[in-house]
């Protein structure tokens, strides 16, 4: 579809005066979401003809917080959704958002296929707030269409798909940032990586992921879904399954969404996700291995084992024999190892709590989202570090927020803080972990070829089928 086939702001051809006014009505039962004043490199410190526009494809939970932040440095001119309440109106319904002229604000156009929005040739960036198995198919399909992509975590599905998204980066060359923010966080990510990096824990003999328990489900019950959402749509590449939820309300929160299949619930299913593993581990093994020095192709672990890992589901040959409860691991200990004998775990537990334990020949340090600590921290170790120190973590760019790197690489060329090439080499890491403890064995990895090395069973998990309209680009 062309631009000038666009005149319908929403998909489903409600004119947006009309769909607005719906909004409007609906705010008082919606929870309106927060949206950040204007930040550096605010809108209104940009002319007209200087600003980027934004669309965002996925505006639930996550979806709708990014677009906070975006909202303070870039025209917002279009927002997508399956979800015609949780997503569109919820956006539509803050007068704040939108494109900026002068002291009015444009409401930005509102679809339910994202492909619309990626046919429009006036877009710079999209982000991607989509549930996990949507994001590697609208990202590629974004940059082959020109646009810049911010995607948020975890960024693939399958080892397949970290293949594919890192080829198609490459291919088409747009700025790409993934949304792992913890590579911002100078006070806390930055810092232990700049200290080992630096050497100060001496040689590094074990790192250790704790990323929490996954969420237990009883036997959820089949429902009617949402009049508002798109049910067979919103599964996209996953197998159709009966949409199923306990303990409903009619709008969905962080605070209050019972148990089941769909918004926020996602992550504890295989069909979309991988539970904790992905979803914290996304951040922390990427954050891990960043700090190593290990994302490059070949310097990834060798081998995992998953035996010990616990579900709440009965497993068969690597699958839960139930599709009505959650199917992700619920308590593990993956025991990885480099080529060379170091070793490199993901735990759902551990006596320091949630973040990334680095062991050295010189002392121990902890780090997560709230402090760095450890006795070399106490001795003063962070002293040592330079402004050079953290200035070879970004890249050669200024340290700033992880919205704002993106935009400025944008803007001048560069390569972001948290790009896709170094990405997928977590989220191999997180998929092969995966793999392990369905399997509940150890299986060998090359992180060369990336491949799985000596049990056919583990590597039929490489890739997954794709349902029939929904698969995977090509790249042509």
């Amino acid at each position: 579809m062309k631009k000038n086939a666009m005149s319908s702001p929403v998909a489903s051809g409600l004119p947006r005066r009309e769909f607005l006014r719906g909004a409007a009505l609906a705010a008082g039962a919606i929870a309106t979401p927060y949206f950040s004043l204007p930040t550096e490199r605010s809108v209104s410190a940009q002319a007209p003809s200087d600003r980027l526009r934004l669309a965002a494809i996925g505006v639930g939970s996550r979806g709708a917080a990014n677009l906070s932040e975006f909202n303070g440095m870039t025209d917002v001119v279009a927002i997508c959704d399956l979800d015609s309440k949780y997503g569109l109106e919820r956006v539509l319904s803050n007068p704040r958002v939108g494109k900026k002229n002068g002291d009015e604000v444009v409401p930005p156009d509102a679809y339910d296929d994202y492909r619309r929005v990626l046919d429009r040739d006036d877009i710079d960036v999209v982000s991607i707030g989509a549930p996990d198995h949507w994001h590697t198919k609208i990202a590629i399909e974004a940059m082959q269409s020109g646009k810049h992509v911010f995607c948020e975590k975890p960024l693939t599905l399958t080892l397949e798909e970290n293949q594919l998204i890192r080829a198609a980066q490459k291919k088409y060359g747009k700025v790409f940032q993934v949304g792992t923010q913890q590579r911002s966080m100078k006070g806390q990510f930055m810092t232990a990586a700049a200290i080992i990096r630096k050497g100060l824990l001496g040689k590094i003999e074990r790192t250790t992921c704790i990323v929490d328990q996954g969420r237990l489900s009883g036997e959820i019950p089949k429902c009617d879904p949402p009049a508002t959402l798109d049910w067979e749509r919103w599964q996209g590449q996953a197998p159709l399954r009966d949409y199923i939820w306990e303990n409903r309300t009619e709008f969905f929160s962080a605070d209050n969404f019972g148990q089941g299949r769909g918004h926020l619930l996602f992550r504890w299913w295989f069909d979309y996700s991988g539970g904790k593993i992905t979803d914290w581990g996304a951040h922390h093994v990427d954050s891990a291995l960043w700090a190593l020095g290990r994302q490059s192709i070949g310097s990834g672990p060798v081998s995992f084992d998953g035996s010990d890992a616990t579900f709440i589901v009965p497993y068969k040959d690597g699958y839960p024999t139930q599709d009505n409860i959650y199917s992700t691991p619920i308590t593990f200990n993956v025991r990885c190892k480099f080529s060379d004998g170091t070793e490199f775990d993901v735990v759902s537990d551990a006596k320091d709590g949630n973040g990334i334990l680095f062991e050295g020949t010189n002392g121990r340090i902890h780090v997560n989202r709230e402090r760095i600590a450890g006795k070399p921290i106490e001795d003063g170790i962070a002293s040592e570090l330079t402004q050079e120190d953290f200035d070879a973590l970004y890249n050669g760019k200024p340290i700033e927020g992880h919205k704002q790197n993106f935009l400025r690489c944008v803007r001048e060329g560069g390569v972001p803080v948290s790009n896709a090439e170094e990405n997928v080499l977590g989220m191999n890491v997180c998929h092969l972990a995966n793999i392990a403890c369905r399997l509940k064995r150890e299986i060998k990895w090359d992180p060369t070829e990336e491949k799985i090395l000596g049990d056919e069973q583990a590597a039929s998990f490489f890739s997954r089928e794709q349902r029939k309209g929904y698969e995977l680009p090509t790249l042509s």
